[in-house]
């Protein structure tokens, strides 16, 4: 087995061993990091593959989150090649506090090279180019460039954010300096880039994607504020992944959700000095133990930190949080069960398992629920919407399914009507005068504080508009940003803090996630949208986009030459190989419910209204018909 490059053997677990050779240049030599079959033994992480054919890796395969890097020291009288790959080798590693590559640098740059500073991600793992040595005479030091197309950051409050691919300038400068033994002088890294460089694989392999929750800010209920933590014990505190989850919840929101929502935690409330480790116990209760600033919280402040721990948890676990005990200096704080914080859940429904709505071939607002053999009864809902009073082209069912938003089939009127009861169609809403009707108004989207959105598309005054509990004047919001491009659709959250945005500009459309802010008195607050960023940056363009979940978008849409597709994305940008679903022809509307567990559903030009039913293909459910949603 030649040493210097990674391998791994086919089955069922992948181990990593050294480093990469670059553009083929250099000979075998001395391995920087190597294969830990004791380590994997002791840490029982996973039975050791004992067949199939042996293949070298440059890097970590996409998804293959089970490969393990082991680091170890530089040999003695190591190249300077050597000690670069060992170096972005041993990154990609758990070694507590990177230790073995602090090993590749100076004492001194050991001491200042912060990890936890952050993470940059680049499309592949980092290649550096050959060496430049400086001018004149001095032979003692040597700057490797690092080169690669950089994608993301991490920063060091865990949030991710893309960035449009460009090119990454970073640099790792070598010295020769004593080694204060018999070998004599060796190659050290004396001055490098501050956190961590990873390839795209690496970072997916070493960190996985994780809500944390906060409350919108004057109200009782949850908003999901995606971080990324690592998959394993974290290098740097030692912590396992579920103590990791609470440290980041304690640490407080990221930046771009800060101004919105709300944290009971007392000021400087951390986790007990030492903690490392959190383990469920056979009930799969948690008790969290809490430093002493926890204990200035009363019972129903408590209950909502609990209820913040406790959603924030869900994700990590693969069975339901049975509850969660705060405990402040050793005595118990408060006690929270599954149950009991539903209360404060983000999408706040009904409790009844959604069904999905369309519009008929005649303009008719229906319930659709699925009759089995792929087949659904079509429910006219009652009034106006139902009976034919007014046909529609666009529609929004309010999250409590009594009332519905329906946009006219010319798009140029908005009304507001009930759905459970007949009553007669009141007047228009708001009215638009764009020449055509794609120039008209967006479908409809409510929020979950009862809130009605929709944009208007004329030219000569775009608009985005906002009716707070859907009736009275249309208000206009200020989208911070948005310079000459037009609105096209829309969909709000459920939490009311973050709007889904399709805009258009010079023939491309694009999503956008922007921030929801109130200001003023709360009987007449102004609202506004800010700091848009773009959600789906591998897409030239998108077609329809829909919530699925707190965090979740389902979006469909093209990259640059390819063709349509369906795929789930993060509202941060970021992405994974398991979010492309099976393919369907000319989509033009999606739709999500807020429960996961609930099919997606869509309009086909081809298939007519479809559903995904899980581990299923699509499955036509009416051949005629239009506009899909969920609740919402």
């Amino acid at each position: 087995m030649t040493p210097h490059n990674r391998y791994r053997r086919s089955g069922r677990t992948r181990f990593v061993g050294a480093d990469r050779s670059r553009y083929g240049r250099r000979s075998a030599v001395g391995v920087p990091v190597v294969l830990g079959i004791l380590a994997v033994l002791l840490a029982g992480c996973a039975s050791i593959p004992d067949s199939g054919d042996v293949e070298p890796v440059k890097a970590s395969p996409p998804g293959e989150s089970q490969v393990r890097v082991y680091a170890v020291p530089p040999r003695d009288k190591a190249e300077p090649d050597e000690i670069v790959d060992g170096f972005l080798e041993a990154m990609t590693s758990d070694d507590p506090d990177f230790t073995m590559a602090r090993k590749y640098l100076t004492k001194q740059a050991a001491r200042n090279w912060q990890p936890e500073a952050g993470t940059t991600v680049l499309r592949a793992a980092p290649d550096p180019g050959g060496p430049k040595e400086p001018s004149g005479t001095d032979s003692t030091s040597l700057t490797y460039p690092l080169y690669g197309d950089r994608i993301a950051d991490v920063d060091s409050s865990h949030a991710y954010e893309w960035l449009a691919p460009t090119k990454y300038n970073g640099r790792i400068r070598l010295v020769r300096q004593d080694s204060g033994g018999s070998e004599g002088k060796e190659w050290r890294i004396d001055s490098l880039p501050q956190g961590l460089v990873l390839g795209e694989s690496d970072f997916q392999r070493n960190y996985r994607p994780v809500n944390k929750y906060y409350f919108a800010s004057g109200e009782n209920w949850l908003v999901a504020d995606p971080v990324y933590i690592r998959q394993r014990i974290d290098p740097t505190t030692r912590m396992d992944p579920v103590t990791q989850a609470v440290k980041v919840l304690l640490d407080g929101p990221t930046s771009w959700l800060k101004p919105v929502v709300d944290s009971p935690f007392p000021a400087g409330t951390a986790l007990q000095k030492g903690t490392t480790s959190l383990e469920f116990d056979d009930r799969n209760a948690l008790k969290v133990p809490l430093n002493d600033k926890a204990s200035k919280a009363g019972r129903p402040q408590c209950r909502r930190m609990a209820a913040q721990l406790l959603f924030t948890l869900r994700g990590l676990t693969a069975t339901p949080v049975g509850q969660v005990e705060l405990l402040a200096d050793g005595s118990s704080l408060c006690v929270l069960s599954g149950d009991q914080a539903e209360e404060f859940a983000p999408d706040r429904t009904t409790g009844r398992p959604d069904n999905p709505y369309f519009l008929d071939d005649k303009g008719r607002l229906s319930l659709l629920e699925a009759a089995g053999d792929g087949a659904a009864d079509r429910t006219p809902v009652i009034g106006p919407f139902g009976d034919g009073g007014v046909k529609l082209g666009a529609v929004a069912v309010a999250r409590d399914e009594k009332h519905a938003a329906g946009v006219t089939d010319d798009a140029r009127a908005l009304y507001v009507s009930s759905i459970l009861s007949d009553s007669e169609l009141g007047d228009e809403l708001v009215s638009s005068h764009g020449a055509r009707a794609e120039d008209r108004l967006s479908a409809p989207s409510w929020d979950g504080r009862g809130d009605l959105w929709v944009a208007d598309r004329d030219p000569a005054k775009p608009r985005l508009l906002w009716f707070e509990e859907g009736a009275g004047t249309p208000r206009e919001v200020l989208v911070e940003g948005l310079g000459s491009a037009r609105i096209e659709a829309l969909r709000v959250s459920a939490d009311g803090v973050r709007i889904a945005l399709l805009l258009t500009e010079k023939g491309r459309t694009s999503l956008q996630i922007g921030r929801v802010e109130r200001h003023g008195p709360a009987a007449d607050p102004t609202v506004s949208v800010v700091q848009l960023r773009s959600a789906a940056p591998q897409m030239e363009t998108v077609t329809a986009v829909s919530w699925a979940g707190p965090s979740r978008l389902v979006v469909v849409g093209k990259e640059k030459g390819g063709v349509q597709q369906v795929r789930y994305l993060q509202t941060d940008g970021s992405t994974s190989a398991a979010g492309v679903l099976p393919g369907l022809n000319q989509v033009t509307g999606i739709a999500a419910a807020d429960d996961d567990r609930q099919p997606l559903v869509a309009d086909s030009e081809d298939a007519g209204i479809v559903r995904l039913p899980t581990g299923a293909n699509w499955q036509t459910l009416v051949k005629v018909g239009s506009s899909p949603v969920y609740p919402g």
